[in-house]
């Protein structure tokens, strides 16, 4: 009798063994985060829109220049640079070249974020190896 009882305890573990083996690798694909469903693609990242070209007239005391048609107004928000250097509004004078990032707000108004004065220096590119 005692044989039985320890066939029957030693079959009892062996059971819950193989049990545990199988049930564990189920719970974990059930979590795993690749069987979860798809996620949103996030939103298209807006671009600021870009006016540039040369500076046709000023307004110191509006704060805004005119490119073309396109009268853009600056703020002491506005990051204006000149040769890669900090720049205040004073250095953007008719006939400069000027590439400004503007946000157009509900009433049509132009409002710069960012100007850069002076024409865009072309990208160097090293010589090629021998």
């Amino acid at each position: 009798m005692k044989n039985n009882t320890t066939d029957l305890i030693k079959t009892a573990c062996l059971a819950l063994i193989a049990t545990a083996l199988i049930a564990v690798p189920a719970m974990t694909r059930a979590e795993d985060s690749t069987n979860a469903p798809a996620a949103q693609t996030p939103a298209p990242k807006k671009h600021s829109n870009v006016i540039h070209g040369k500076v046709a007239a000023v307004d110191a005391t509006a704060m805004t220049f005119t490119v073309g048609d396109s009268t853009v107004a600056v703020s002491s928000s506005t990051k204006i640079t000149k040769n890669g250097q900090p720049a205040v509004f004073a250095d953007i004078t008719v006939g400069e070249t000027v590439a400004s990032a503007y946000k157009k707000d509900d009433a049509g108004k132009l409002n710069a974020t960012s100007v850069r004065i002076g024409a865009k220096k072309a990208a160097t590119t090293p010589p090629a190896a021998q």
